[in-house]
């Protein structure tokens, strides 16, 4: 009997990568706040998560042997199109980072992340119940 992780963990393993990426750039822009010409820069999360998926449902490999790993997407190889964020009130040293913003979203992204941890650390917590037959 064949088991795929892959199949097991589902989505939370890609959305905690995307997250991951995107708390970057949202830290990244909280940090640059104050330099003159920052653009301030996100991920739609959605169109991310759905290529991640895509390319790793393409990117399966056929193997000749039934104990041959198949490949999957490389841990932190999420191709990302980074998009600037549109200013709400621009400020005069042509910085877009509203501050305000960025806390927000960097606090929502850290608690969907936390939700996504929590999910797969109850799959996790499953399949060791199933393998110890309690």
């Amino acid at each position: 009997m064949r088991f795929d992780l892959d199949k097991v963990f589902g989505v939370d393993q890609q959305a905690m990568l995307v997250r991951s990426k995107r708390a970057e750039l949202l830290a990244n822009n909280l940090a640059n706040a104050d330099t003159p010409n920052f653009l301030a820069r996100d991920i739609d999360f959605k169109q991310v998560l759905s290529q991640a998926q895509a390319q790793d449902n393409a990117s399966q490999l056929m193997t000749t042997e039934p104990g041959h790993i198949s490949s999957g997407t490389p841990i932190g190889d999420i191709n990302a199109d980074i998009m600037y964020r549109i200013p709400l009130q621009p400020s005069i040293d042509g910085n877009t980072v509203d501050t305000q913003i960025e806390k927000a979203n960097f606090a929502q992204n850290a608690i969907q992340y936390q939700a996504s941890v929590q999910f797969l650390g109850s799959k996790i917590k499953s399949l060791i119940t199933a393998l110890k037959g309690e």
